[in-house]
């Protein structure tokens, strides 16, 4: 078991508190299809990146906000087997509400559509691609996401599941606990994670006496 202790913790959403891995690569698999692109390998790329990110990468010439509104417009319609990962209901609930938030790639409406149908609490505050500029791996998602509580970013942790995120936690001056749930941890490790566990249940709240105690079991 390893003791940390932090400010606030920033979680991502998506293959960290909820499970919509099935949705995700159903909507992009069709998306890569309908434009001639290999299924696969747009489903990995997209992965904890802001949709738009996506769209421009293959679609240089198109109309990108169109496009990826249409994108937005499927995933919000596409619901089916989106819920809570393991232990993330109850460590959320354990939290004080004022040290903790989403930080998310996902646009507003289909980060609140995909909280809601997975039973989350919705966070006073939370940060989405509406309210970005650069995505992850950009710092910039995690250093709104502190500011946004009121904390600098070296003060908080931030748990995420893919090497974008992970390296958007270290590059904001986060310490990162990364979830086994999207892709081995080997890639984690290299991104920059400082521990590997397996969800949310291997997180648990000691004590909130002036800032977070926690307790860590580490997978690796």
């Amino acid at each position: 078991m390893t003791e940390l202790r932090c400010a606030a913790i920033l979680f991502d959403l998506d293959g960290v508190l909820i499970n919509s891995t099935p949705a995700v690569s159903r909507v992009w698999r069709r998306w890569a299809v309908e434009h001639g692109f290999n299924p696969e390998e747009v489903v990995a790329r997209a992965h904890g990146r802001p949709s738009l990110a996506t769209v421009r990468d293959y679609l240089p010439n198109a109309d990108h906000e169109a496009e990826n509104r249409k994108v937005e417009r499927a995933e919000i319609e596409d619901l089916e087997g989106v819920v809570p990962l393991p232990g993330a209901l109850d460590l959320l609930a354990s939290l004080p509400r004022d040290r903790w938030t989403i930080v998310t790639s996902c646009t507003r409406p289909l980060a609140e559509v995909r909280i809601r149908a997975a039973g989350l609490p919705v966070p006073h505050k939370i940060i989405t691609a509406n309210e970005i500029v650069h995505g992850k791996p950009n710092p910039e998602p995690y250093l709104k996401g502190a500011s946004l509580l009121g904390f600098r970013s070296a003060e908080c942790i931030v748990v995420e599941d893919v090497p974008a995120g992970v390296r958007s936690g270290t590059a904001a001056g986060a310490k990162v606990i990364a979830f086994e749930t999207t892709v081995n941890a080997s890639a984690l490790k290299e991104a920059g994670a400082d521990w590997i566990a397996r969800n949310c249940g291997d997180l648990r709240l000691r004590g909130s006496d002036g800032g977070l105690d926690l307790v860590l079991r580490p997978s690796t």
